[in-house]
């Protein structure tokens, strides 16, 4: 006899427009529920959700889950959320997307990945040696991948590649049998208040690594160092350019066009150097991602010839420093950078195979409350760039009233990183100042997790 999953169930997704609701919607369509959900915008996601003839409302309202059974919640959702108020209200079941998460990945063989940088590009990678070593894993990714144009895919194993949010501490919720931590920074602490809080749930996270599977822990970071001192679980290899590290990064060497380098493999069961990976991206912090797949990969077992299929074919994941086009031999990018950390280590790659060219960083700061907790930082981060387009604040709907003045961070910046700065108040302000400047060599990157992206795509149309 035949079981049909879910038959008499309709999973009600609140917010199914963000890039992890979406991705998780799509995986559970994919295993057979019923899947419908509400937002209050069209978007990218909600495109690709309505290409699988999954129903979507463009608002909410609580007559959206009039025949639902089951509710699952964004971490962005109101308690005053209609939907979520009748939801209760019917004593239906309601789930975070973590939550939900954590139970379909339950019974897959998971590889989770987590950090405060760099998870969806690691996660990508290892999705991509993974698929070239014929595992053919189901994908839950915080990114549209280029190879697939989604964020989520289901596979055909029982291999689970994941990519867990740790902004709001449901990455904790998720079984894991092989982990990734790819760094620990300042970052969410309008959730875990100081970093101290976010240590110790990086500690949880690495607690729980299992007998039977293995975590793999940057050991270029200074954070995660300090965490790894205090675990009591030492189930984990390190990585990284530090000379102890377990799968050491050696031979750097970086072109417009790709990166490649050699790892030198220091584990008791194996003493050996993989030499001549490639990867089509640039930049330190991608040769570390590159890393934490290759140490994962080779650890499980997957041929030498497989791990460097699957990262000199990656295809890259959208918005992470993506060519957009080019103008009089100018290069416009864009990139999902938007903390200090991220924007040092996107520059520091730029500047190292762009020498000659001038950088423009165009910035828009995501969150008001993100800029005043990391304003010393931010004002520092700019220091490669040349010029820097500081553009208005996306606010994300966040509503503080906090001591702030724009102008004064702006003065910051050109002190702390030396750079020439120019405020733009709106995309049309952009526009004519891109059009006014089209000559030299310049490189021009839009940075930052709003509307940037489409403001940067809008640009070609000038020409």
């Amino acid at each position: 006899m035949k079981i049909d999953l879910g038959k008499n169930e309709l999973i009600h997704f609140v917010g199914i427009g963000g890039i992890g609701m979406s991705g998780l919607a799509l995986i559970m369509n994919g295993l057979g529920y019923k899947v419908q959900g509400s937002d209050i915008a069209n978007n990218r996601n909600i495109g690709r959700l309505k290409e699988k003839k999954i129903r979507i409302f463009l608002d909410h309202k609580k007559k959206n889950i009039k025949k639902t059974t089951v509710l699952v919640i964004s971490s962005a959702i109101k308690k005053n959320n209609p939907e979520l108020v009748e939801a209760l209200k019917k004593n239906l079941p309601v789930y975070t997307r973590g939550d939900m998460l954590g139970h379909i990945v339950s019974f897959m063989r998971n590889v989770v990945i987590t950090g405060s940088h760099g998870k969806t590009t690691t996660t990508s990678l290892v999705s991509s040696i993974f698929t070239a070593a014929n595992l053919d894993p189901t994908i839950i990714n915080g990114g549209v991948l280029n190879s697939f144009g989604n964020s989520a895919k289901l596979g055909k194993s029982n291999w689970c590649v994941t990519e867990s949010d740790e902004s709001d501490g449901s990455f904790l919720k998720i079984p894991f049998t092989y982990s990734i931590a790819t760094n620990l920074d300042s970052e969410h602490l309008d959730f875990y208040k100081n970093i101290n809080n976010l240590k110790k749930s990086f500690l949880k996270f690495i607690e729980k690594i299992p007998s039977v599977g293995k975590g793999f822990i940057c050991n270029d970071d200074q954070n995660l160092k300090k965490v790894l001192k205090k675990s009591k679980n030492k189930n984990f290899y390190t990585y990284g350019e530090n000379k102890n590290s377990n799968f050491q990064i050696i031979n750097i060497n970086q072109t417009t066009n790709f990166s490649s380098f050699d790892i030198k493999i220091n584990i008791p069961s194996k003493k050996k150097i993989i030499k001549g990976i490639k990867i089509p991206m640039i930049g330190i912090h991608n040769i570390q991602n590159a890393t934490a797949a290759v140490s994962l990969a080779f650890t499980i077992g997957l041929p030498e010839k497989y791990i460097k299929l699957g990262l000199s074919n990656f295809k890259g994941v959208e918005r992470r420093f993506s060519h957009l086009f080019n103008h009089n031999n100018i290069s416009f990018y864009d990139d999902y950078a938007h903390h200090p950390t991220e924007i040092s280590s996107v520059l520091t790659g730029v500047k190292n195979v762009y020498k000659s060219k001038e950088v423009v960083c165009v910035f828009q700061p995501h969150r008001i409350s993100r800029v005043i907790n990391l304003k010393k930082e931010f004002s520092k981060c700019f220091k490669l760039a040349d010029t820097v387009l500081l553009c208005p604040i996306y606010t994300a709907n966040e509503k503080i009233k906090l001591n702030f003045t724009y102008h004064s961070f702006a003065k910051l910046i050109i002190k702390n990183s030396n750079v020439k700065l120019i405020q733009v108040d709106h995309e049309l302000q952009l526009r004519k100042f891109i059009k006014q400047n089209v000559f030299g060599k310049k490189i021009y990157i839009g940075m930052g997790a709003g509307s940037i992206t489409n403001w940067m795509k809008n640009l070609e149309n000038i020409f």
